[in-house]
């Protein structure tokens, strides 16, 4: 099966948190940041989710906020360090590609936050995803 869904970051399962609908999967991701996702028990269940197992961490570009450090004060629990290495702009929107520990993302914002926050190739960011928006795949 092909994906849409250009970010994807493998990593291992550290921890399982189930409740009765939904659960909480925390992943070391292959660069040794931590990331949560917020995903159903069921699925939780029906891909084999323990701690151990090998995943993908699934964003999409569109879910991904960028800041130009750590935020405090904000819901938000995802915060992955990295380095742009590159900027496209549009007409309205900017896809914004970023190393992060061996792997990439990349953000879809508005050319106004890429200048308002000066990004660039070399800036530091913060990548903000919510845990409701990552989705895994098993590998």
């Amino acid at each position: 099966m092909g994906l849409s869904i250009r970010n994807q970051l493998a990593g291992t399962v550290t921890a399982v948190t189930a409740g009765e609908a939904m659960a909480t999967v925390k992943v070391r991701l292959e660069g040794g940041q931590d990331i949560t996702a917020a995903i159903t028990t069921d699925a939780v269940k029906d891909l084999g989710i323990a701690v151990g197992s090998s995943v993908k961490a699934l964003v999409k570009a569109t879910d991904v906020a960028l800041a130009t450090g750590p935020v405090e004060g904000l819901s938000i629990r995802n915060q992955i360090a990295g380095t742009v290495v590159g900027v496209a702009t549009g007409g309205a929107m900017a896809s914004v590609k970023i190393d992060v520990d061996d792997g990439g993302l990349t953000a879809a914002v508005t050319n106004d936050a890429v200048e308002e926050l000066g990004l660039a190739a070399g800036s530091a960011v913060v990548a903000l995803i919510k845990s409701t928006e990552i989705s895994l795949a098993t590998v």
